[in-house]
């Protein structure tokens, strides 16, 4: 049976079409899935050019089965409604829609027979995912402060500013925080920075780059910066022992995958205080850094809903090999 795999984040959306032998027949990428900002409908929209793309290379207008894996699909009825939504697009009678963060686990997963295991993705935000052969699975709402989450880039570098400005007008403790994030931006000053960004001279988008200055700034020593990193760590640690636990897994030997933006890059101090609190909490857990395209997960999730051989879930994951 064929398979439609979307993966869709904020800023992309990576487009397959799978053939029943496992065999790549088309692929598209487009732009961002942001449907709180425009709409279901309109966020659909962006799907539907990249998948009109792909279905096009493959030469097809409809495939056995929809395996979508979005953004902002956090709370089950939202993945019920962006599935009537895909539905109604007539690409297939047969759509699963998870939240996006499912896609970097079962991507990350390599025993394609019975994928068991869990995953934390940071990047805008952070999130946690986790799954076992028979079903079930183990997730978190993961739509900021109101469902109890901290961090993530966007969250960083929003900590980075709030130290940074108490720094230099006095109400906080020293960081070179005040001095480095000005400094990225061309500013003289955390007041100036602060102006600018509040003026919109410096784009709202652009805070992010505030989250490599921080980590930079704490791989030269700075107490506050490296506090961060390591308060980090500690959120990584801890939504993947409890995802580890409902699935009880927790005293067996399964991976703890790591995946997005921040996560990916490796950085020594948060890598290192990860590793070394999950060999505390989880001393059979195996952490690996997931490398493999996030729409990989996709089309595997949808080979698996379908019953596909293991041959076939060989050839696409040899299709996306890194």
């Amino acid at each position: 049976m064929t398979v439609l795999a979307v993966d869709a984040g904020n800023s992309k959306t990576d487009v397959a079409v799978v053939a029943a032998d496992g065999t790549v027949v088309g692929a598209a990428r487009g732009g961002g899935f942001q449907p709180p900002k425009v709409g279901v409908e309109a966020a659909v929209d962006v799907l539907a050019d990249a998948v009109s793309l792909a279905l096009g290379q493959a030469g097809t207008e409809a495939v056995g089965h929809v395996s979508a894996c979005l953004a902002n699909a956090d709370l089950p009825v939202e993945e019920r409604e962006l599935a009537q939504a895909l539905l109604r697009r007539g690409w297939s009678s047969s759509v699963d829609v998870r939240n996006d963060t499912f896609a970097v686990l079962r991507a990350g997963l390599l025993e394609d027979a019975e994928p068991r295991g869990v995953a934390v993705v940071c990047g805008a935000g952070v999130n946690c995912a986790g799954m076992l052969p028979d079903g079930r699975t183990a997730r978190f709402p993961a739509i900021g402060k109101i469902s109890g989450d901290w961090g993530g880039g966007g969250g960083l570098a929003e900590e980075a500013l709030w130290y940074a400005a108490r720094a230099e007008d006095g109400r906080g403790g020293p960081t070179a925080l005040m001095r480095t994030l000005p400094a990225h931006f061309g500013e003289p000053s955390m007041y100036a920075l602060i102006e600018a960004l509040h003026l919109g001279r410096v784009p709202l988008e652009r805070r992010h780059e505030c989250t490599p200055v921080l980590f930079a700034t704490a791989a030269d020593g700075d107490p506050v910066a490296r506090s961060l990193v390591d308060r980090m760590a500690d959120e990584v640690v801890a939504m993947s022992t409890v995802a580890l636990r409902r699935l009880d897994l927790l005293d067996e030997a399964a991976p703890v995958l790591l995946g997005g933006s921040v996560l990916a890059a490796r950085h020594p101090q948060l890598d290192g205080r990860i590793r070394e609190l999950l060999a505390e909490r989880a001393p059979k857990a195996t952490v690996r850094v997931v490398a493999e395209r996030p729409v990989l997960g996709a089309a595997l999730l949808g080979l698996d809903a379908v019953g596909a051989s293991p041959e076939v879930h060989a050839r696409v994951r040899s299709h996306y090999s890194p």
